[in-house]
């Protein structure tokens, strides 16, 4: 069994898989609910399974990109569940975990030449994407793109000649203006990362044993981190 930890983005999920399948779920959404809630969701799915750390067989996080704030509290407290309980770490990719969740979404409507666009806010009309073919293969590596008009999505998706590309996570909502009217274009408004879209990265990567560095992994934040200036009255 593998307790997986998904903060990269302001919902905080946290799921016990084993194998393909999710025997518990807990995730919020909402301002401080990485630091008020991760800890408690995992004594909560632990016990709801009926199970101790020590019969675990890894943790894997969410590895980015996302939320600086969000993917610290997430690895820092899949550094200390390791540490305790002397489990191996495993970090998944955070796109391609979502791109499992929507396809599993679409079940049998996924068609062959579908493409899978997920999308994490940054700020403004910038995005952090990749795009995945039908099969979950990786087409585009993760980068951060500003919708400003519609031309970047053809700059995604130069050649492929998609049958319809879906777009969606946290950072595709504000798209509609830009591809309301494009009919291959599909613009999914309620899709958030859950630790349950997990499952299948993180038992392929423990069948690898494919694990980090407990002490020196670092989330992958794509953009280094800048932090606002505070508000001081007076300045």
């Amino acid at each position: 069994m593998i307790l997986c930890l998904e903060t990269a983005t302001p919902t905080c999920s946290v799921a016990l898989n084993d194998g393909l399948k999710t025997l518990a779920l807990r995730e919020c959404k909402g301002q401080n609910a990485h630091s008020e809630k991760i800890t408690i969701f995992i004594k909560e799915v632990m016990d709801e399974v009926g199970i101790d750390y020590a019969q675990l067989d890894a943790v894997a996080v969410s590895k980015g990109p996302g939320s600086y704030t969000g993917l610290r509290i997430g690895v820092s407290t899949a550094k200390g569940v390791c540490y305790a309980a002397g489990l191996p770490l495993m970090a998944i990719d955070t796109m391609h975990a979502m791109a499992y969740g929507m396809r599993s979404r679409l079940g049998d409507d996924v068609q062959p030449a579908d493409l899978f666009v997920p999308m994490i806010d940054a700020r403004r009309m910038e995005v952090y994407c990749s795009v995945f073919g039908a099969n979950l293969n990786r087409i585009k590596d993760t980068n951060a793109v500003v919708f400003d008009n519609g031309s970047h999505l053809s700059s995604l998706t130069s050649h492929l000649s998609p049958q319809r590309l879906w777009l969606f996570g946290d950072g595709a909502p504000k798209l509609h203006g830009l591809f309301d009217a494009v009919d291959q274009v599909h613009v999914v408004d309620d899709f958030a990362p859950s630790a349950a879209y997990m499952a299948a990265l993180a038992d392929q990567a423990l069948k690898e044993k494919d694990f980090v560095d407990v002490a020196y992994f670092e989330p992958f934040y794509l953009k280094d981190f800048v932090a606002g200036k505070p508000h001081v009255k007076g300045l």
